[in-house]
């Protein structure tokens, strides 16, 4: 399949495409307080640093009190992504440690409705990344030898944890994936299916390497990690327009969950022993930092050929639509 550029959020207007939620996270149940543009920008939550990578992370600087919330960063861009688009994240580092739970992911304007695609999610001290979509209920997972290299952990994906894909390959998640330069991960949102791609940095294909960014192809790309097939999971049924979210959770209804915190964290309470207290130097790897973000939608020349039976060059049908940002602000 080709694909044509449609944004590439990178350099030193990286957030201008993006909308901050600024608000409490009314999401995870968790101790996050997400802020707006300008308190981010001010406390340095949300910056372009001297590598030009995009910074988002956690406050850990605040001595933060009893019964309050941790200051953080969800951003969602103001472009909304229609089936039959393509997009590549470039991570040199994602956030870990305990309560920590961060996700960069997908969502419908009518969530959960619309579908969400989580394509990085961990918390705590996992070593690997979860994949997921979470729909209303009729979307399961297909499972079919030679379509993935991942873990199926989940296959109904109107569960609360969705259906899930674990990462087969090392480094995807945690100090290891920062220890080893990070990494690409990409999706493709297709009338065929969802299908989430990652490489370690020393294996990144070269049409993702290549100094040509406004085209892209599949040809090299191999299995992905985590396969949804449509044949048991009606895309276009299921998942509206998607906007991308970056957001950093702390504790919650994962990270947060007593026998889920112990099991990589040891004794203790999420919010109590993290959230409560000094910043420093227990959110000190928090953060999100991002070369790039990379959109794509199909070009017209894939979009009329026939239908691919290969998850690694699938052909997409259904052009993406691009709303201005005047409609999406």
């Amino acid at each position: 399949a080709q694909y044509s550029l449609m944004r590439d959020y990178s350099g030193s207007g990286f957030f201008d495409a993006w909308n901050f939620f600024g608000n409490a996270d009314n999401l995870t149940s968790g101790d996050s307080f997400y802020l707006d543009r300008s308190a981010a920008a001010s406390q340095k939550l949300a910056f372009v640093n001297d590598a030009g990578n995009a910074v988002i992370r956690v406050d850990n600087f605040t001595n933060v009190a009893l019964n309050e919330k941790r200051n953080s960063i969800r951003v969602e861009s103001k472009d909304l992504y229609d089936v039959g688009s393509l997009w590549i994240i470039d991570a040199v580092h994602i956030p870990f440690g305990c309560s920590v739970w961060p996700a960069f992911w997908s969502k419908g304007d009518n969530w959960p409705f619309g579908g969400e695609i989580d394509i990085i999610e961990g918390i705590n001290r996992l070593s690997r990344n979860q994949i997921a979509l979470h729909t209303v209920r009729g979307c399961t997972k297909f499972d079919a030898p030679g379509e993935q290299i991942g873990q199926t952990l989940g296959k109904d994906c109107s569960i609360g944890a969705g259906c899930v894909t674990a990462e087969s390959k090392p480094n995807s998640y945690g100090q290891a994936f920062a220890d080893n330069g990070g990494g690409v991960f990409a999706t493709q949102f297709d009338t065929s299916g969802v299908y989430v791609w990652y490489w370690p940095r020393s294996a990144i294909p070269a049409s993702i390497r290549s100094a040509s960014k406004t085209n892209m192809t599949l040809a090299d790309w191999g299995l992905p990690t985590a396969a949804y097939p449509s044949n048991s999971c009606d895309i276009p049924k299921f998942f509206t327009a998607q906007r991308l979210v970056l957001n950093i959770a702390l504790c919650g209804v994962w990270a947060g969950v007593p026998n889920i915190y112990k099991s990589t964290c040891g004794d203790g309470i999420c919010y109590n022993d993290n959230v409560v207290g000094p910043g420093s130097p227990r959110y000190d790897n928090a953060y999100f930092e991002i070369p790039y973000i990379r959109t794509y939608t199909a070009t017209a020349a894939a979009a009329n050929a026939p239908t691919s039976t290969s998850t690694s060059t699938i052909i997409v049908t259904q052009s993406a639509t691009l709303p201005s940002d005047a409609q999406n602000s």
